[in-house]
């Protein structure tokens, strides 16, 4: 019983610690910082296939079942925020290399209608 009541100590104070550093983060950095949590997010993925190997009642598996879908929803998640993040930054210019490949392109038609137009005159 007392590994228990520290267990739940530890949890609650791990609960606290952490709400008051993720509100002390400014809305701008919130979002970088969370997709960089991407790798904690894949500790806890292990961390539930390390406690799997040790489950034997019923409980355990359902348990072991939700943190192990929670997980990966996090891990998911925060792939998914980084690259709604990433498309912030492109350029919505268009990318002059594209541009460059289409007036190569309509160049070389244009060469090619003269050169036929060129042989059907003589």
């Amino acid at each position: 019983m007392n590994s228990l009541v520290i267990a739940i100590t530890l949890f609650i104070l791990a609960l606290l610690i952490g709400v008051e550093v993720i509100g002390k983060v400014p809305a701008t950095l919130h979002t970088p910082l969370m997709s960089g949590a991407n790798s904690i997010h894949g500790i806890v993925i292990v961390g539930v296939i390390i406690i799997a190997a040790e489950s034997h009642s019923p409980l355990s598996y359902i348990l072991i079942f939700l943190a192990a879908v929670l997980g990966a929803m996090n891990v998911v998640g925060g792939y998914v925020v980084t690259d709604r993040m990433l498309e912030m930054f492109k350029s919505s210019k268009p990318d002059t290399g594209k541009s460059k490949t289409s007036q190569d392109e309509q160049a070389s038609t244009v060469t090619t209608e003269t050169a036929k137009n060129e042989g059907a005159n003589k």
